[in-house]
């Protein structure tokens, strides 16, 4: 366990001083959004592309990996929103609440403390869950947040809008990209492949620093509430659906479609097992302000598990780890 520790350590510290920075205003609230912008559109999209482009294509293509892994998102998703819908929480917060229950953090903590944990094999699996919550889990949770005013086309409109939220992420774009260099086995020029490697290197301790602001940010912020002090049970049980059921779930599907006879590795079961053990994806934060959901309650679900993890994700990996 200890030795566990030793590697995850540096990740939440990261992570824990970047919450400081904000939270004293070492870091100005409004440079944030450059953080995030920086990450986003440049450091990350080069760590997944010298990833993809380094991992053999059939572990991108690997379809029982990404089958297992939907199905298990989207019971999360069903869960999160039975667990969450009431008189004050109604389908797009609770809609938004089962996306931060069911995305972990894989892009901007997850692939590079997997890899760090595990070696560079770890970041296939890891990639072909990333486009499994990029693409529709985020898609699915967007559209759900429309029920409450969808008039006859609302879901419809908002699935589009979705659709087109993913076509502008840089994330995916990244991956494919990666996966075609893979399969083709092409290599980018010296000067180029030296501006990507920087980028890529740049991308953890950034991305890092940067959820812990986001999630003081957005602590800051819900002080703001109009509806009040938030109450444990609007926030609780969603975190721990994600910290404990979720790689739970994806631990007793894979196991179950190995008993049945499909193919999936164990190494790749294990790592998904781990994503899934991830806190929450702290970029659903931005995602909430944007769509007009309680931010205050996102926030908080994902302040907690990112904390709480420090724990519960070292207890998986030394569970796991061989």
């Amino acid at each position: 366990m200890l030795d566990v520790l030793r590697v995850t350590f540096p990740f939440f510290a990261l992570v824990l001083c970047g919450y400081l920075a904000a939270r004293r205003r070492l870091l100005p609230l409004e440079a944030i959004p450059g953080l995030n912008g920086f990450v986003l559109f440049f450091a990350l999209p080069c760590m997944l592309f010298r990833f993809g482009s380094g991992t053999p294509i059939a572990q991108l293509l690997d379809a029982t990996v990404f089958l297992s892994y939907l199905l298990c998102a989207l019971v999360m998703v069903a869960l999160s929103v039975v667990v969450s819908l009431n008189e004050r929480i109604r389908w797009k917060d609770a809609s938004l609440g089962a996306l931060v229950g069911a995305f972990p953090n894989t892009g901007f903590m997850g692939v590079p403390l997997l890899v760090a944990l595990l070696g560079p094999a770890a970041a296939g699996p890891a990639i072909v869950t990333i486009t499994v919550d990029m693409v529709i889990t985020t898609s699915l949770c967007l559209a759900l947040s429309e029920m409450d005013a969808a008039d006859e086309h609302g879901a419809a409109v908002a699935a589009r809008k979705a659709l087109l939220g993913v076509l502008k992420n840089p994330l995916p774009w990244a991956i494919l990209l990666g996966g075609v260099f893979s399969w083709l086995n092409l290599e980018l020029a010296g000067p180029v492949a030296k501006t990507v490697a920087l980028l890529a290197d740049a991308a953890s301790p950034v991305a890092l620093f940067t959820i812990g602001a986001v999630l003081a940010r957005s602590q800051m912020l819900a002080h703001e509430r109009p509806h009040g002090p938030l109450p444990a049970r609007d926030y609780l049980p969603v975190a721990a659906l994600k910290l404990v059921l979720h790689p739970l779930l994806v631990f007793s599907v894979g196991s179950a479609v190995v008993w049945l006879g499909g193919q999936i590795d164990p190494f790749a079961l294990m790592v998904i097992t781990l994503v899934a053990a991830l806190p929450s994806a702290s970029n659903v934060s931005v995602l909430a302000e944007r769509v007009g959901a309680d931010n205050g309650r996102i926030a908080r679900i994902i302040l907690v598990s990112t904390a709480l993890a420090f724990l519960t994700f070292s207890a998986a990996v030394a569970l796991l780890k061989p």
